[in-house]
């Protein structure tokens, strides 16, 4: 069994990744300094005997003792409330925290699994968007800071592997969702979810003509996992391609919440969609090839979840 890290490991996508990992029989070791990330998503895991907890900014100089045989960097501010909020520390993760994370990856000889994102693809012009797309991004818009924080943690992780020899791995991550994500995160699954549980309008930006498709955080894993045993060193989609309107999404959410709350639609009053994508839909003829992988749960099933989970956080929190 091995030791794996992961940086941004309290956060939605890490825990559940440390779940596994720990289910499978490793020593899983996580770094967070939870600007996005929340305990109460390590919370069971704090009493397991293979689980450590380090509350660390990987921006700073970067140690773990011992060996390390694998690394999962998903340390990031991926929400548009925080990467809106906090422009430079998003920057900074991206950049700073892969040069750190990659260069404990080379002290240490262990192999790095980069998470990144399908806002490297920015507002698409080719549709699904392949790995093979270089993208269509504004660098100087407010999604910028995100977006090419990105693109450069995948350039710093090919230069690392062509000039240091890291063996290292690079996902792009389509819309996730499910249990543990944060009700004021900003995306369109946690806002309509909790919208619709306190029984307020849906607000949908625009007329609700983008385009998203979404995965279940357990295919992700799973896919996750699968790349960062795969010899494959170029960049992996990973999500679900099954794609639809924002509207349709707001449809299906009032329906599977059986809410009575109506659809509004909104014109954003700040940057929020400001080089919005006007769609996303992931192309994995690649994963499918190199990793087998492909999604299986079904969305219903996968927001039946998340919404038991968020009806259980907002009962919590008083709604």
């Amino acid at each position: 069994m091995g030791r794996i890290v992961i940086t941004g490991g309290a956060g939605f996508i890490g825990s559940h990744l440390a779940d596994r990992l720990l289910g499978e029989g490793h020593e899983v070791i996580v770094l967070d300094n939870l600007s996005t990330g929340h305990p109460r998503n390590i919370a069971h895991l704090m009493p397991h005997e293979r689980f450590y907890f380090v509350k660390y900014d990987v921006t700073d100089y970067l140690y773990v003792e011992g060996t390390v045989d694998q690394i999962y960097h998903l340390a990031s501010l991926p929400s548009p409330v925080d990467y809106l909020r906090k422009p430079i520390q998003t920057l900074k993760v991206g950049a700073l925290g892969t040069h750190k994370t990659l260069g404990m990856a080379r002290a240490k000889g262990a192999r790095l699994l980069l998470a990144s994102t399908s806002e490297v693809y920015g507002d698409p012009a080719v549709h699904p968007q392949p790995e093979s797309y270089w993208g269509n991004v504004n660098p100087v818009g407010p999604r910028g800071v995100y977006d090419e924080s990105k693109r450069f943690a995948e350039a710093m992780t090919m230069a690392y592997h062509r000039y240091h020899g890291v063996a290292t791995r690079i996902c792009r991550i389509f819309n996730t969702y499910g249990p543990r994500m944060r009700a004021d995160d900003g995306r369109v699954v946690t806002n309509f979810i909790a919208q619709a549980l306190r029984g307020e309008p849906l607000t949908v930006y625009d007329d609700g003509s983008r385009t998203r498709s979404f995965c279940y955080v357990s295919d992700l894993v799973d896919g996750m996992m699968r790349l960062m045993n795969s010899a494959e060193v170029e960049p992996v989609n990973l999500g679900n391609p099954q794609e639809m309107r924002i509207i349709e999404f707001a449809e299906r959410i009032k329906r599977l919440t059986r809410t009575k709350a109506d659809i509004v639609f909104l014109t954003p009053k700040d940057e929020r969609t400001k080089d919005d994508p006007q769609t996303r839909q992931p192309d994995i003829s690649k994963a499918r090839r190199v990793l087998g992988w492909e999604p299986r749960v079904a969305l219903d099933e996968g927001l039946g979840l998340t919404i038991d989970y968020f009806r259980g956080l907002l009962n919590e929190e008083g709604r």
